[in-house]
Order: structure tokens, then sequence, then C-alpha cells
């Protein structure tokens, strides 16, 4: 702006302001995009003034504009509303203050809308996004659910009563923001960034109870769809709706059709996880039962075979000493004296085998198969 100034030297405010004034006041007319946050009428006054912000970032800026432009939007504008707005930016003097002074607001249609939407999901399955394989399994027991729904809502209410009554021990981190308009998108991506960095929260739930095209916009976000693939622990979406599908729902680790469906999805049901238990319990009791059973028989019909076994060898060891008593017996001397045979020894014990081992007049000891005597010798032969 060709002025130089110093510590020494500094420029007054006016002077600032009206260099300001006059370089924006050169600009040409530019066309600006945004969604329309707010629309403030004065009574009695033909201006308006509309809060534009930024579909993608948390700035907006002020436009002027007459009343009767607005309502001459087919349909009337309303906050909210994607617009498209024709004007000349303009410095305030007095206040210091930047506006847009409008001469034509165009509304962007359903179809530009859905045109925007198309481009991103093409965009986002390019760079794989949906793909399957970066879908993350949920917890089976999350320890703290983060929610993220509008205040007050529906929707948040059927998330926390359903968990609660499958599980009632659940415990959640909510975050109450706006899930519609022009300050929906800045708000979640700071409720999620803030439940992901409370080390307890093992799962977040975004959840709203449906709504048409243009409210289910923030949900198609590019913002928020980054931030949901960005998010440090699995995301559950739950939009509620039916035939449209945002984008969040397709980056998503699992979409849920509904906030009710949400709950049923994220906690495990008390009373079927006791019945499964139960059931657990009775297969295992049967199936140790049965093996005890059969363990039993099998050491039964082991004890009927070993009897039977040690049965036949008993008897035939009987058969068997039997025999070697009878072979015994035959070849016993007292076997042999039964016969009629005797033995003969001298008075020391030994035995007579040889005549010549004998004298006349020796005494001898003589043993039969029932008793003994002595002889003398009179008479060799």
């Amino acid at each position: 702006m060709g002025l130089e100034t110093s510590a020494e030297s500094p420029a007054a405010v006016r002077t600032v302001s009206h260099l300001l004034a006059d370089w924006i006041g050169r600009l040409g007319s530019i066309w600006i995009e945004g969604q329309i946050a707010q629309i403030s009428r004065r009574p009695g006054m033909r201006t308006a003034w509309v809060t534009l912000r930024d579909t993608d970032a948390d700035l907006s800026l002020t436009v002027v504009t007459d009343v009767a432009l607005l309502g001459a939007t087919t349909p009337p504008l309303t906050e909210g509303q994607r617009v498209i707005v024709h004007g000349k930016p303009e410095f305030y003097e007095g206040r210091g203050t930047l506006q847009i002074r409008a001469r034509e607001f165009r509304a962007v249609g359903r179809g530009a809308l859905l045109e925007e939407i198309e481009r991103l999901r093409a965009l986002f399955e390019a760079e794989g996004l949906f793909a399957a394989a970066r879908k993350r399994p949920l917890p089976f027991l999350p320890r703290r659910v983060g929610l993220i729904s509008g205040r007050a809502s529906a929707a948040l209410t059927d998330v926390v009563e359903n968990a609660e009554r499958r599980w009632p021990a659940v415990t959640f981190e909510i975050r109450e923001v706006a899930v519609q308009g022009a300050s929906a998108v800045t708000a979640m991506v700071a409720a999620l960034s803030d439940l992901n960095d409370v080390p307890e929260v093992d799962v977040i739930v975004i959840a709203r109870g449906g709504g048409s095209v243009e409210d289910l916009l923030p949900f198609s976000n590019e913002r928020l769809v980054r931030a949901v693939v960005a998010s440090r622990v699995p995301v559950v979406s739950a939009i509620g709706h039916e035939k449209d599908v945002p984008l969040i729902d397709l980056v998503a680790d699992l979409r849920a059709s509904t906030p009710t469906d949400a709950a049923k999805r994220i906690i495990p049901d008390l009373a079927e996880e006791i019945a499964l238990i139960a059931g657990a319990r009775e297969r295992t009791r049967r199936a140790v039962s049965r093996r005890l059973t059969a363990e039993v028989d099998l050491i039964d019909r082991q004890r009927r075979s070993l009897h039977r076994s040690l049965t036949s060898r008993i008897t035939h060891g009987r058969h068997d000493l039997e025999h070697l008593v009878a072979r015994l017996t035959a070849l016993s001397p007292a076997a042999t004296l039964e016969r009629g045979y005797a033995v003969v020894r001298t008075l020391d014990g030994a035995v007579v085998r040889d005549v010549a081992d004998i004298s006349s007049g020796d005494h001898l000891g003589v043993r039969v198969a029932h008793g003994g005597f002595t002889v003398q010798v009179q008479d060799l032969g």
C-alpha cells in the first residue's frame, strides 16, 4: 500500500483503516461458496446480515444484503443452506470490519450437492479408504464407549438406553454437539479428536436419527471423513437413514443401520452371555460325564478281561504244577520204594551199591516204602 512506518513514526489507526478500505475497495466482485450459518434481520430495516460459514473449516464471513434479495431466491434462503454468493468485499472503516456486499444469491441445488458427494466418493475409493482390509474389529466389551450425537437427541437416548439394557455396567463418554448445519462438521471433528484423547475409550459411535440429503451433508464432508479414517479407535457410523449413504458410512469400521442397532452391535447382551455360559457349562458337564462313563466302562471291561486272563493262567499253572508233581513223584525214591525196592545203608549212612562194600557180620540199615529196619550180613553170595 506504499505506507512506510516505524516504531518512531507509526501510522494512526484512521490512516491504516482508510488505506485498507481503499485497497479492498479496488478489489472486484467475487463468487463465494459456503453455508448459511445465521440470518439476522432488524425490524423495520431493509438490510439483513448473513453469516456465511466455510463447509470444511471453522471460518466465516459476514455478508450484507437486502432483505428482498434473500426472498428472491427460489426457494427462499434458510439457515443451514449451501449457497453461492456474488458480491464485493467492503471494509467498514468505522469498526474496522470486513464484509461482503451481496449482489446475488444462488442456492446450491440437490443435484450439485450429490455431484460433489460423488466426486468425493470416487476420490476416497481411489485412495483405498473404503477397503475392507482397513476396517478394524470392535472390542468384545468396551471399557468405555465414546458417543457423538445431537444435544438431548433421540439418537443419543436410543444408544445409551439400549446399551444399558444389554449390559447395565456399560459406561459412556458423551459429546453432545451440532450434527446439522454450518457448525456440524467442526463440532463433530473436535468431538472425535477429544474422544481419541481419552485412553479408556475403546470405540466411538457417531449417531443421528436420519434426515434429508441436505441434513446429512456434514456426514459426507471430506474433513469429517478423513477424521474418522485417522481415528485411534474403531468408529461406528449410526446415522439412521434408509436410502442415502453418507460417505462416513463407507469409511467407518462398522455401519449400523440405526442408533439402536449400534447399541446392539457394540455391546454384548448380558442375559445372552449368561445363557451361553450356562449352555457351555452344561455341554461341558455332559461331555465330562460321557467321558467318565466311557472310562469306567473301559476299566470294567479291562477288569473282567484281566480276571479271565488271570483265571486262565492260574488254571494252566495248576495243570502244569500237577503234571510236574506227577513227574517228580514218578522220579522220586519213594515211588521206587512203593514198587518193592529198598535202600540199604551202612550204619554210617553210606548207600550200599556193591556187595564188595560190605562184609559178613556187618549191620546194615534197610529203608522200605513204609519204615525201615536193621539186618546183619551173614552170607555173601
